[in-house]
């Protein structure tokens, strides 16, 4: 389903509002060779994320575009009505992934109506953000289409090892948002990550996008430096041996250190 840096992405535009700069760093992305792009509605920059796909000289269908809904559009008519909207900015024929962003509101009916967008051909591909394991299982028994994809935070600090093996059980692909924790808890300087760059000769931060990949995650990291995209797509000419996965296994905390969907207040702020 990803393309064959399937695993990868810099083109995540999270919390980029300014649009020229969420142009020049999809443009700048592509150019280093990422082919996976991440945006949503809620980060009001979709019509940058497709103004820097046009402009490019990529074939379309060598470039994978994610979008997600927001919790305010739920229900189905809803749900049409943001998706051909989300089109319109993204100036796309076909989207290759769309995604419910949260697990709240009236996602059966948000889902139903992807269903009909995905049988119609209008998205390759439907999925999930921030499911845990008991919502994606009651999408997966009472619907058509089972998700494709499940976007959930994980970090070296949150695992998500449980959610993994769930979701490879199912046939669900593990998409990892928030893979540098946001730099919480000095995610960058950890000793143990140090360690495993210098005997590497990689940064702590490449150390993770391995380790990610060395899971079969797709990772979808995020930077706005030229130069930082370069070194995170940097990954591929080095493994990690069973003793670094190890080492970094003794990280996990085994929770969200940044939004817990299963928090009721979490929940609440999104009214």
């Amino acid at each position: 389903m990803f393309p064959e840096t399937r695993h990868f992405s810099a083109g995540v535009v999270h919390q980029i509002n300014d649009l020229a700069q969420t142009q020049q760093v999809v443009e700048d992305g592509l150019e280093v060779g990422y082919r996976l792009v991440d945006t949503a509605q809620v980060y009001g920059n979709e019509q940058a994320v497709g103004d820097a796909i046009r402009h490019s000289n990529i074939p379309r269908e060598d470039i994978f575009v994610t979008s997600k809904i927001w919790v305010d559009d739920y229900g189905y008519d809803a749900t049409l009505k943001a998706f051909d909207e989300t089109m319109k900015k993204l100036q796309l024929d076909y989207l290759d992934l769309y995604l419910i962003h949260k697990p709240y509101n009236d996602y059966y009916g948000t889902w139903r109506a992807m269903e009909r967008l995905y049988k119609e051909g209008r998205i390759r591909a439907i999925g999930v953000s921030s499911f845990w394991n008991e919502r994606l299982a009651d999408l997966i028994t009472f619907n058509d289409v089972k998700p494709a994809v499940n976007q959930i935070e994980t970090n070296v600090w949150n695992q998500e090892w449980k959610s993994q093996k769930y979701m490879e059980k199912e046939g669900v692909q593990p998409e990892a948002w928030a893979p540098f924790a946001e730099g919480a808890d000095h995610i960058f300087t950890n000793p143990v990550l140090e360690e495993i760059a210098e005997k590497h000769h990689k940064t702590t931060a490449q150390v993770m996008l391995r380790w990610f990949l060395q899971r079969n995650y797709v990772v979808i990291p995020k930077s706005v430096h030229k130069e930082r995209l370069a070194q995170n797509f940097d990954i591929f000419d080095f493994e990690l041996d069973k003793t670094d996965m190890e080492k970094i296994k003794t990280l996990d905390q085994g929770r969200s250190i940044l939004e817990d969907e299963m928090d009721p207040e979490i929940a609440e702020s999104f009214r």
